[in-house]
């Protein structure tokens, strides 16, 4: 609203519209128009327009058409629709509209402590940094913090402040790179935010993500820059937008030599368009359509895995069947359980023990679980037999469960069509993208360089609205003042801070892609104190250091839908590193994706490299592991990558594993280097670091082989010894070891253990044993949920004959006696990765210390000892239980 007097007289009623100019002798002046269209031209200073407000100080103005702020000495804001403004340079009036415009006083953020931190340590970088060329790069650092505007609405500002501000929902969005439902997510919520987080393990689609995010900044009319702590995230990009003729929208800027390329050869060309301009509520509707398919989706690769694991640990039940010829089947389909039932019968049976049934039980045999005749399960060989019938009926019929619900996910993917929907989506959605395009953009480019494009920057974003960049080189990229609507920090695990918060002051809004499960940021050194951990240079990347600050106040998305590696690969990285998150969405056909080599013990290394490995792989290569396509060999150390460059075929990729994030190869040859007799604890944290693993074997398409030394990583006992552990599991038959341990059915562990608990909760025993069993078990759950223990589970009540190999040991005719008679462990201890035993806990009431039990114990002590299964008894009457767990499991792990 406003209100306009002229002589005292308040004309406003009488008015239909109203402006401001400048006159030729810079007069200012306004136009007046009047309902009757009259118009009337007076000097301004002769009317007063309503409201009128007067600003000083520290004033900052941001144009929103041409995306610059700039320093104001004094203005006026008048009728709620002009600011009239000096510029810090000049003493002229100039006119802005009001709605294109934001006037802001200066922020306080460079007199914090966090910034002044910031730029003492890029100060203090130039002293400490080696090398000409690091050295140019930390002096360009430190001199754009001068050009850095304590403008309130830059991203800079919400980091430091820590106040981030919500963003207006775009209301339509576009998928021209194809889609799936994180993805979905990702590029939705990255536009709900000022600042958004998208983590992106290996193969997940961080690039197509990004491609679609840049896609609809541009259908907005918005600007963006694409940056990265290195070239080859940048790249990729490029790459994708060069393949559909979109590679002309983005200036590949940053350091000198990348201007100089573009500039002597801009490709400007816009493509062109044959088919019929597509609605924006015709994409939209799509996308309503196919949100539920693209769960459907993951759902069907979700059950494609389960079935895999289900089939694994069934073809292991066949293999411990085969050593034990003695088992009779029992036919348990003609009772028409399901798997629940049959886990809850298979819970009922084990109870009963060594007793004969009761009327009670033959009861509730009947009404339960449908068994008419019972009186077989007297005899206590036939019921051992009947509990093992019932485990491989479970893995059949929760195969065919699994199977019908994929039959049915595949039906609803087939009657609403989901290929044709998800093709349709990304064909309508890029003739949308080339549509605009073709109708906004100019037609022809002006003949910018390297000399002039600043001049007139915000014509030059009109033409090239996405910039490409290092994050050291952005700012200066980019004119003086100028603040982009959008800057996307790919690689951002590996981001220093300092570079960052420059591109922070540049951008309104900042997308974060990153994955900090892989290589972190190296960081320089300096004596320089943080005064906030928070924003610690040295302790934190970029992503880290964001992540701490706003925690669940900004919208984060982790990628799951995984699509470069063969689902066996991938999936060591997702359970030992992404908590079972991630969705292979490839199939598994049985390939050899996996290979064990191990050299023979000895002091094979020399200064970090180890021929033994390379030639221990090329020996076998040939036979049985070598698989079609490019092959990466990588090592930790720059002396191993040396030596299989001189040793190694001559087409091999040898680098470091470092030097090989972001980059793949149909088959990865992953060398650890490290022996058993020279290798220091600080070379094998420096080789098991878990990110570095996670690299390593992301890398491999199709095919990974490990080659390491003879149990080199087992007494570390971390991730290196999990990925062996998970090799020798997953791993083909004609590459696995013979083992003398048995590992966890899991799959029905898992379900036995709960149906156990749900017993226990109604019974009451009086036997003080079970009620020891169920106070261990809770003490179990606490333990293992600390740091030092969460890569074990376990299960209870898990017979000797499921858990050592009678015929890999030589043990007596009475210990092979008291196994075929039902002997079972309470409480069996495995590794998470690979499933093999890690120890045992039995629960010892008072009558183990009599005769008969006595023997019992002592040959299940000699049966585990031979078997190399560790064993802690704790007596019923036993205290401080928790401790003497933890205490059993640490020695374990260092001995």
């Amino acid at each position: 609203m406003f209100k306009i007097i002229l002589g005292g007289n308040d004309l406003t009623n009488q008015i239909k519209d109203w402006s401001i100019y400048k006159a030729n002798n810079n007069q200012l002046m306004a136009s007046i128009t009047y309902k009757s269209d009259k118009k009337y031209h007076r000097p301004l200073n002769e009317w007063k327009i309503e409201p009128c407000k007067r600003h000083t100080g520290d004033l900052l103005l941001y144009n929103k058409i041409n995306k610059r702020v700039q320093n104001i000495k004094e203005a006026f804001e008048i009728g709620n629709k002009y600011y009239i403004v000096k510029f810090i340079e000049s003493n002229e009036w100039y006119i802005m509209l009001k709605s294109n415009n934001i006037l802001s006083q200066s922020t306080n953020i460079k007199d914090g402590d966090i910034y002044k931190y910031f730029l003492q340590v890029a100060e203090e970088r130039i002293k400490v940094t080696k090398g000409k060329r690091n050295e140019e790069i930390a002096k360009n650092v430190l001199n754009q913090f001068d050009k850095l505007l304590p403008y309130n609405q830059t991203c800079l500002n919400a980091y430091l402040t820590k106040n981030v501000r919500k963003t207006i929902n775009k209301e339509h969005l576009i998928f021209p790179f194809g889609i799936n439902e994180t993805q979905m997510d990702a590029v939705t919520n990255a536009f709900k935010s000022q600042i958004s987080i998208i983590e992106g393990p290996p193969g997940t689609g961080k690039t197509q993500t990004i491609l679609n995010i840049l896609a609809n900044i541009i259908i907005n009319g918005e600007t963006c820059a694409i940056v990265s702590n290195n070239n080859s995230a940048v790249k990729n990009v490029y790459e994708k937008l060069e393949k559909v003729n979109l590679d002309f929208l983005i200036a590949k800027l940053g350091n000198w030599e990348n201007k100089d390329d573009f500039f002597k050869d801009i490709k400007y060309k816009k493509p062109a368009l044959n088919s019929s301009p597509i609605q924006i509520d015709e994409i939209t509707e799509i996308k309503k359509n196919i949100e539920n398919l693209l769960s459907a989706k993951n759902d069907l690769a979700r059950l494609n895995s389960e079935i895999e694991e289900i089939k694994i640990e069934k073809e292991y039940l066949l293999k411990w069947q085969q050593d034990h010829p003695e088992i009779k089947m029992i036919d348990i389909n003609k009772y028409h359980l399901s798997t629940t039932e049959m886990v809850n019968l298979l819970v009922y049976v084990r109870r009963l023990s060594d007793k004969f049934l009761s009327f009670i039980d033959k009861f509730n045999l009947l009404m339960n679980y449908r068994i008419i005749r019972s009186k077989f399960l007297n005899d206590l060989e036939t019921r051992q037999n009947f509990v093992f019938s019932l485990q491989f009926t479970y893995y059949d019929k929760l195969l065919y469960e699994k199977d019908e619900d994929l039959k049915r996910i595949k039906e609803v993917l087939d009657k609403e069509d989901y290929e044709y929907d998800l093709k349709s989506l990304k064909e309508k959605s890029m003739a949308f993208l080339y549509d605009y395009i073709i109708k906004k953009f100019p037609n022809d480019c002006p003949t910018f360089n390297i000399g002039n494009y600043y001049k007139d920057f915000s014509k030059f974003l009109n033409y090239f609205p996405i910039i490409g960049s290092s994050t050291h080189s952005l700012m200066n990229s980019i004119a003086r003042g100028y603040i982009l609507d959008y800057v996307i920090i790919d690689e951002a695990s590996q981001q220093d801070i300092i570079p960052g918060i420059l591109c922070f002051g540049c951008a309104k809004n900042i997308i974060i892609v990153g994955d900090r499960k892989q290589l972190p940021h190296i960081p320089i050194k300096t004596n320089v104190k943080c005064p906030n951990s928070l924003y610690d240079c040295e302790n934190l990347s970029l992503l880290d250091s964001l992540d701490e600050i706003f925690k669940d106040e900004v919208p984060r998305t982790l990628l799951k839908e995984h699509y470069r590696c063969h689902p066996k690969i991938i999936q060591f990285c997702n359970k030992e590193f992404y908590n079972n998150q991630l969705i292979p969405m490839k199939n598994d056909r049985g390939e050899d994706a996996l290979s064990l080599i191990v050299t023979s013990p000895g002091n094979h290394m020399r200064n970090l490299s180890n021929l033994r490995e390379i030639e221990s792989y090329l020996k076998v290569n040939d036979e049985i592991f070598s698989v079609k396509g490019e092959k990466g060999f990588i090592a930790p150390y720059n002396a191993q990558v040396n030596l299989a460059c001189e040793k190694m075929p001559k087409e091999t990729i040898c680098s470091t594993i470092h030097k090989f994030q972001g980059r793949e190869c149909n088959e990865i040859v992953f060398s650890t280097v490290l022996d058993k007799k020279k290798s220091s604890q600080q070379n094998i944290d420096f080789v098991d670091n878990p990110s570095l693993i996670n690299v390593a074997v992301s890398r491999a398409i199709n095919k990974f082989t490990l080659v390491t030394g003879n149990n080199v990583f087992l007494k570390n006992n971390k991730h290196l010894a999990a990925l062996i552990r998970y090799i020798k599991y997953y791993a083909n038959e004609d590459q696995t070891y013979d083992s003398p341990v048995i590992s966890a059915f899991d799959l029905l562990y898992t379900e036995y253990d709960k149906s156990l608990e749900k017993l226990n909760s109604k019974l009451r025993m009086k036997d003080s044993k079970f009620k020891s069993e169920q106070i261990i078990a809770a003490i179990l759950r606490d333990v293992l949920k600390m740091e030092d223990f969460n890569f074990l589970i376990f299960h209870m009540q898990i017979y000797l004959k499921q858990l050592v190999s009678v015929s890999r040991i030589k043990f007596t005719s009475r210990e092979i006696e008291y196994i075929h008679n039902n002997a079972s462990c309470d409480f069996v201890i495995y590794y998470k990765i690979g499933k093999s035993p890690f120890t045992v806990i039995e629960v010892d009431g008072g009558y183990h210390n009599q005769s008969p039990q006595i023997e019992r114990d002592q040959l299940k002590n000699s049966i585990l000892e031979k078997a190399g299964i560790s064993l802690l008894r704790l007596p019923t009457i036993s205290s401080e239980v928790r401790e003497k767990i933890i205490l059993h499991f640490h020695n374990l792990l260092n001995k």
